[in-house]
């Protein structure tokens, strides 16, 4: 069993920053790559952010320069640092994570719930 849960969304003004975390528990052996997915209403889903287990990133352009994905390994959890937040920004967020559970097994990719960030104008 591996869970993914993501948390810190919320309601915030224009111009505001959240900072989202996404935890991955249970059966786990590592866990590689991980990144930030969003869907508006509408809307397809869309990349936000992905980083390696070395620290390699990827931004969307939307969001490049406001918004920064960090991971702590020991903790298999990866943030999203959101600032000089936008309406456009205003989506479900998912948390996404390429997950081992064993010694040479293959990587699983996983998704969370979603939390929900909403900017007002």
């Amino acid at each position: 069993q591996v869970q993914l849960v993501e948390s810190g969304g919320g309601l915030v003004q224009a111009g505001g920053s959240l900072r989202l975390s996404c935890a991955a528990s249970g059966s786990i052996f590592s866990v590689n790559r991980m990144g930030w997915y969003r869907q508006a209403p509408g809307k397809q889903r869309e990349l936000v952010a992905h980083i390696t287990t070395d620290g390699k990133t990827n931004y969307a352009d939307s969001v490049k320069g406001r918004f920064s994905i960090s991971r702590d390994n020991a903790k298999n959890t990866v943030y999203l640092q959101m600032s000089s937040l936008k309406p456009e920004d205003t989506a479900v967020y998912y948390c996404n994570a390429d997950v081992s559970r064993d010694r040479g097994a293959l990587f699983y990719n996983y998704w969370g719930q979603g939390t929900q960030v909403t900017v007002s104008s």
